[in-house]
């Protein structure tokens, strides 16, 4: 087992493999060490590869495939903003530099996402706008029961206004066509409503959910994301006075209806915060996670930036009640 006999802590977590100096080739490398690989991530949900040899967009992408060997899944039903470098292959969320990106799960607020998630660091900012990731398990273990409990009971609501305040439909269903968005949704368990000024919908997904193969349970949701609350204290107080709460960009909910205590969102937030795990990225530096064990966020950055993001392994509410 070369790669588990060589990880290295960094930040305090075992995850760091640096390869041999005589490596030249990343794709081989990859497909050469590829159970290895996997199996130190199936068990331990984060690997940061460091040391490959330069690492084209293109090549991004075949090391996945080599690695997982499955094809990377298409970004659609989004909630941020990116743009697409190759096929399925994605800039990172593409907010202002001075924003900080809290901690999620990709696609937790959704009935379906990645069981794979990878990211490639290009471009090192010239200041901070490292990836903070953390355990999804221990997020669980420190949120107060009370908290866990009445999230678990309700679950979430996540209703989203679809506009050029944030995405519109077109964006994130990835379509110009009613009929497809309509179809998604259908399949999808997701209420859609067409307004004269665009799409509304509401969906109901989980709180908390049981790693199929850790049994694990998880904080695995994006209600502290969505919710209004995340926002500057004047942008939540003018997006209300122009458009009314009900047609904000997005908002989350119990899944009842009900409004979500911001003190409760306030504690999620301060227990992310308190568990985030960072590190300093370095050029073409290769982060591989198990997107239900880890989260991931980014910091605020000065400068040039560039990390790209493949995802894999589509995984469902429906599948993981069948293990």
């Amino acid at each position: 087992m070369i790669i588990e006999n060589n990880i290295k802590t960094i930040s305090g977590m075992n995850m760091l493999y640096e390869v041999p100096e005589s490596t030249d080739v990343a794709i081989d490398w990859a497909k050469n060490n590829r159970l290895e690989i996997e199996s130190f991530l199936a068990s331990n949900g984060a690997l940061l590869i460091r040391g490959l040899n330069e690492i084209t967009d293109a090549d991004f992408a075949r090391i996945l495939t080599a690695i997982y060997g499955e094809d990377l899944l298409k970004y659609t039903y989004r909630s941020t903003p990116r743009n697409e470098v190759k096929k399925n292959i994605y800039t990172a969320t593409e907010y202002h530099p001075s924003q900080w990106i809290p901690q999620h799960n990709e696609n937790s607020y959704s009935n379906t996402w990645p069981m794979r998630i990878a990211f490639l660091c290009k471009i090192v900012a010239e200041k901070n706008g490292n990836t903070p990731i953390s355990d999804a398990r221990s997020i669980y273990k420190k949120i107060p029961v009370e908290i866990r409990e009445e999230f678990e009971r309700k679950k979430i609501m996540y209703v989203r206004n679809y506009s050029d305040l944030d995405l519109p439909w077109t964006e994130v269903f990835q379509t110009n066509d009613k009929n497809e968005v309509e179809q998604y949704c259908q399949e999808n368990d997701i209420l859609f409503e067409w307004k004269p000024d665009g799409l509304r919908t509401k969906q109901i997904n989980q709180a908390t959910i049981e790693h199929p193969i850790h049994r694990e349970k998880l904080w695995f949701n994006q209600a502290h994301l969505f919710h209004l609350s995340n926002l500057e204290e004047d942008l939540q107080e003018g997006f209300i006075e122009m458009l009314g709460e009900e047609n904000v960009p997005r908002n989350t909910y119990f899944g009842d209806g009900s409004p979500i205590d911001t003190e409760m969102l306030r504690v999620i937030r301060e227990v992310y915060k308190n568990n985030q795990i960072t590190f300093q990225w370095e050029e073409n530096d290769l982060l591989l996670l198990d997107n239900m064990l880890f989260t991931h966020g980014r910091e605020p950055y000065e400068g040039d930036r560039k990390v790209l993001v493949g995802m894999q392994r589509k995984y469902s509410v429906e599948q993981i009640k069948s293990f």
